[in-house]
């Protein structure tokens, strides 16, 4: 008998949260919002993936080696880089806004709402087309995202937000009813 290695238990695992991940958005994307573009659905899957970790919300740092904890940093820190930089830093900002406007749309309420927030006067849809639409501007290369695909992220920021909000109703509500339900063991 062989016992799993840590790597094939977080491969595994990772596949697994791919899967889901993937298999959700294609349910709500195709199914409930009738959105055949599988481009779009792949990368609103790939997004989530990646912020699966909330270090990954907040991967991006200043010049002076401190994370941007605020939308304003980010926009900010973008305006400062060039080429693929920029393209990146954009590109961030359209998915952490696209984020929070669709998963937890709650939370930016919040964020507005304090007085201390740097966030609090700005449109995080706004933003979040801005940025995809900045981003797109710049060719990335084969191992990016095509400049087609951000931009019709951009286009199509706000059916992307309501799908992400989708996606979370089901799998609260399939956690809620625990007989087939999506996160039911």
């Amino acid at each position: 008998m062989t016992l799993a290695s840590d790597d094939d238990l977080n491969d595994n695992r990772a596949s697994t949260i791919e899967r889901f991940f993937r298999g959700i958005s294609e349910f709500i994307f195709h199914t409930k919002l009738g959105v055949v573009d599988v481009q779009l659905v792949d990368y609103v899957s790939d997004m989530m993936l990646r912020f699966v970790r909330v270090d990954s919300l907040y991967s991006l740092r200043q010049s002076d080696g401190m994370r941007t904890r605020h939308l304003v940093q980010m926009v900010a820190e973008a305006e400062r880089r060039i080429g693929l930089a920029k393209r990146e830093v954009y590109r961030h900002v359209g998915d952490f806004t696209l984020f929070w406007s669709g998963m937890y749309p709650e939370s930016l309420s919040g964020r507005k709402g304090l007085a201390e927030s740097p966030d609090r006067f700005l449109d995080y849809c706004r933003q979040g087309k801005r940025a995809y639409a900045i981003a797109a501007e710049i060719e990335g290369g084969e191992d990016r995202p095509s400049s087609e695909v951000i931009q019709r992220m951009s286009e199509h920021f706000e059916m992307c937000a309501y799908g992400l909000r989708e996606i979370r109703r089901h799998w609260e509500d399939g956690d809620e009813q625990q007989s087939g339900g999506l996160l039911t063991w």
